[in-house]
């Protein structure tokens, strides 16, 4: 199982994230400390780019639920871009499709994927 993560920091207002690879059980803890110290900035954006994700787990879903509620309490945004069918499936499954805002790359919200 392997993960790549590059972050970019575009200043006070947007971080965008790009993973590559898995999310599972082995490569979450690394995807969350990687995005751990974004949780306590105010108002921005974290973007995470999850198209060239393979898979994702439910230990995925929790890390993404865990930055979700952290960033919301700080008032700032998380936005999934480029989920697969697949991955926008679990999303949809699980109910966080509906509280989490998916896009696809060209900037269509939800259901559009």
């Amino acid at each position: 199982m392997k993960i790549n993560i590059e972050i970019v920091d575009r200043g006070d207002e947007q971080v965008e994230a790009f993973i590559s690879g898995e999310i599972d059980a082995y490569t979450a803890p690394k995807l969350k400390e990687a995005l751990d110290g974004y949780q306590n900035r105010e108002n921005f954006t974290l973007k995470v780019d999850l198209s060239d994700v393979g898979y994702m787990d439910s230990t995925g879903l929790g890390v993404f639920v865990g930055l979700f509620k952290n960033l919301r309490t700080k008032n700032s945004e998380l936005i999934l871009i480029g989920l697969s069918e697949r991955l926008y499936r679990l999303f949809e499954i699980t109910g966080l499709s509906e509280i989490i805002e998916i896009k696809n790359i060209e900037g269509e919200t939800n259901g559009n994927i």
